[in-house]
């Protein structure tokens, strides 16, 4: 399966951007890092880097909300 490289951004709607499409985790994550790294100071935009089947399927990952992870002494 590919690794998916999208630039998301939130407002003021939620956009999904593909930037770029590995075969391997070492390139997909060296990718992702020098993405990161050009995004202009105070940009609202994130870097993901999403493995998946197909590009349908990372988008669709990619859009679904995901409760908090329970940090401790959170009752």
């Amino acid at each position: 399966m590919p690794y998916f490289i999208y630039r998301v951004t939130e407002q003021p709607i939620r956009l999904l951007k593909k930037l770029d499409q590995q075969d391997s985790y070492r390139d997909a994550s060296a990718c992702t890092r020098r993405l990161r790294a050009e995004l202009a100071e105070g940009s609202k935009a994130l870097i993901k880097m999403i493995h998946a089947e197909t590009e349908l399927d990372a988008e669709d990952l990619l859009n679904q909300v995901r409760e908090p992870v329970p940090q401790p002494g959170d009752d």
